[in-house]
């Protein structure tokens, strides 16, 4: 059974920064692509950014760059989403994904390459 488990989240204030860890298990990520995304109350969610696992290309959303990073370590089967200089409309709950390379038609970024989706893990930033 694949699981993907979230944890990181919290409650910070408006500048500071967290490091969010998704761990896969029951499934061995090594040719797929792996997304972050997030939701806001009252909003859809979207992409905050992903890479493929092979070849290690990578992107962040526009909103993010510059502020959020996606790195991994294949040994552990964990992702990571290290957030700087947080912002309140960063607040959102915010879930990892994967999927086989095969699916992965429309980019990491895109929740529609993803079949694998974590429970998510809520991030709050207060001003």
């Amino acid at each position: 059974q694949v699981r993907l488990v979230e944890s990181g989240g919290g409650s910070v204030q408006a500048g500071g920064s967290l490091r969010l860890s998704c761990v896969a298990s029951g499934y061995t990520p090594s040719n797929s692509c792996m997304g972050w995304f997030r939701q806001a109350a009252g909003k859809k969610r979207e992409g905050v950014g992903g890479f493929y696992t092979r070849t290690g290309v990578r992107g962040v959303h526009d909103s993010v760059r510059g502020r959020f990073t996606i790195t991994e370590d294949n040994a552990k089967h964990t992702m990571y989403l290290t957030m700087n200089n947080l912002e309140p409309e960063d607040t959102a709950v915010y879930y990892c994904a994967a999927a086989p390379v095969d699916h992965c038609v429309w980019g990491p970024i895109d929740q529609r390459s993803h079949i694998y989706w974590g429970q998510g893990t809520q991030v709050t930033v207060s001003s």
